[in-house]
């Protein structure tokens, strides 16, 4: 079984080519299933900065091509792993070492959830539960999660260097859910107030103003508390832009010049690019945010070295792991040959054995199947060893040669 990686991120892509491919969580689903359909194991993994398909197949080249065509929206942005380098990959990304905010706790959840979401089977099973594992410990392990930054963070930071003091600044979210809410505490951290909450299910708009201390309102009256906004923080899952720039320009009339700033931290974008030509309008988004992001990450360095450390480890554990794979089936061959010799000769002496008691009976069974352990738990050891270090289908070849498994146990 081989591992193969597709995928895109924010390291070969902007925004603008990753809201092509970004999948809400029943649409990527949906794509893990269909890519199943063939007989494969599918994950997708798709955030604001990344989506990634792993697929476990015996067919990597096949595999590889069909992932490439459900992402061939982002053109040549791709990049493609395989195997141990596909797997580290996944480590580094549970870890959020692979971030625009490295430490950042959001990714590990967002793994964990594709991982419930696709079509696993003992192979995705077991990477992605290790890749967890993985996640968890460097975050226990280290410091890389402390003063955590994020993406929302880095929005109020951002929004601090443009006014200099929020103190008393209204924020306008646009969006109730976690991105928005963890923005708003940022915000609210720094001085400011949140002034209204705008989003599609009014219930959820409710219970988030509620919380805030704001003005719950329908997505399609976002342009109201504009006028004496002075920042608007925008992240929803609608599949295009909920602000125009000729909304915004509405807007603007009685303001008399004072800035205005929009944060855009959903993928799909949410606000009009055009905005930012409006005077007094500051428009920045993910890849904005990223030169911010930037500033919060000299003292995660060290840190970072060690949960590197960590991931490492972890994911050469998997590929001993899934190289032993390949002696798997020699091994289930040769123990049950021993098996089948130890009960023939077992059988051939049942005459003498009959005048045995029931207890001694099962005694001269345990014996002989200690015997038949024994001797294989060596072989079956270096066989194993022989798998992680790339001489595992050497090995296989010669035990089937030696002991006559023929091809019918490959």
């Amino acid at each position: 079984m081989k591992l193969v990686l597709v995928g895109t991120s924010h390291h070969l892509a902007p925004v603008e080519l990753r809201e092509r491919v970004a999948f809400p969580r029943d649409a990527a689903a949906v794509l893990a299933g269909d890519l199943a359909e063939s007989g494969l194991e599918c994950v997708c993994l798709s955030t604001c900065n990344r989506t990634e398909l792993y697929l476990a197949t015996d067919e990597p080249d096949t595999a590889e091509m069909a992932a490439e065509a459900r992402l061939e929206a982002v053109g040549s942005a791709l990049y493609r792993l395989r195997d141990e380098a596909a797997a580290l990959h996944l480590f580094r990304v549970a870890a959020g070492l692979d971030s625009m905010v490295p430490g950042e706790g959001e990714i590990l959840g967002q793994v964990r959830t594709a991982y419930e979401i696709g079509a696993t089977g003992p192979f995705l099973d077991r990477l992605f539960r290790q890749a967890l594992h993985a996640g968890r410990k460097a975050r226990a392990q280290t410091g890389i999660g402390e003063s955590p930054a994020s993406v929302s963070s880095a929005a109020a930071a951002l929004a601090e260097q443009v006014f200099g003091d929020l103190e008393g600044r209204a924020i306008v979210l646009l969006g109730a859910g976690k991105v928005s809410e963890l923005a708003a505490r940022n915000l609210l951290s720094r001085g400011a107030r949140i002034a209204a909450v705008a989003n599609r299910t009014a219930d959820r708009a409710s219970t988030l103003a509620e919380r805030l201390g704001a003005e719950a309102l329908p997505l399609e009256r976002v342009g109201e508390p504009l006028g004496n906004a002075d920042v608007v923080v925008s992240s929803t899952s609608a599949p295009g832009f909920v602000l125009r720039r000729e909304d915004v320009a509405a807007a603007l009339r009685g303001r008399r010049g004072r800035p205005l700033l929009f944060v855009d931290l959903a993928v799909p974008r949410d606000l009009d690019p055009e905005i930012a030509s409006l005077d007094g309008c500051y428009l920045y988004d993910l890849d904005d945010l990223e030169a911010v992001v930037t500033e919060t990450l000299a003292g995660r360095r060290r840190e970072a070295e060690r949960a590197e450390g960590i991931v490492a480890a972890e994911a050469e554990r998997f590929c001993a792991w899934q190289a032993s794979l390949d002696v798997v089936p020699a091994i289930a061959s040769l123990r049950a040959r021993a098996e089948e010799i130890r009960a023939a000769e077992l059988a051939k002496a049942e005459a003498r054995l009959g005048r045995l008691t029931e207890g001694e009976r099962r005694t001269v069974e345990s014996v002989t199947a200690q015997i038949v352990n024994k001797l294989l738990h060596l072989p079956t050891v270096r066989m194993k060893q022989a798998a992680a270090a790339a001489d595992g289908v050497l090995y296989a070849d010669a035990v089937r040669h030696l002991f006559g498994l023929g091809e019918d146990d490959r």
